[in-house]
């Protein structure tokens, strides 16, 4: 699969380029300092994803991280490197596939010779860890 070139001003990665992600240490440490919800809320509008939805895949309700923005609450740390991760592989996605709006419809497609989703694997770290790894081997060629 040929690698997608991305240069819009408007891509992920030059959206969240202030925050250091680079690696999973960097996430961690990112997480650790806190993370405002605009994090969450910029992430949401930029994959055209629901908030309520992506609240949902992150293990909150609507109504905490609603809670969260009224009283300026930064995320916990578990919930902050959740998003990051997200936020990291949704940048993946978009330079591999060539838009979010591709690699949305690529997440919502069963994987090879399954029943399951990608879109499945979100809910946790270990999930979206997962489908970076997955979407590596598509970039190489490999079917998935």
């Amino acid at each position: 699969m040929k690698i997608a070139s991305n240069n819009k001003k408007n891509s992920l990665q030059s959206r969240f380029s202030n925050i250091n992600m680079a690696t999973n240490f960097a996430i961690v440490v990112s997480a650790r300092k806190g993370l405002q919800t605009k994090v969450f809320y910029d992430f949401a509008e930029a994959i055209k994803m629901p908030e309520k939805s992506l609240a949902s895949i992150m293990n909150l309700s609507s109504r905490t991280i609603s809670n969260y923005k009224e009283s300026e609450k930064m995320l916990e740390p578990v919930q902050g490197e959740h998003l990051l991760k997200l936020i990291t592989l949704f940048e993946k996605g978009e330079q591999i596939f060539g838009s979010i709006d591709e690699f949305n419809y690529w997440l919502k497609k069963p994987f090879w010779n399954s029943e399951e989703k990608p879109m499945d694997w979100l809910n946790t770290s270990g999930g979206v860890d997962f489908l970076s790894e997955e979407i590596e081997k598509l970039a190489q060629g490999y079917p998935v």
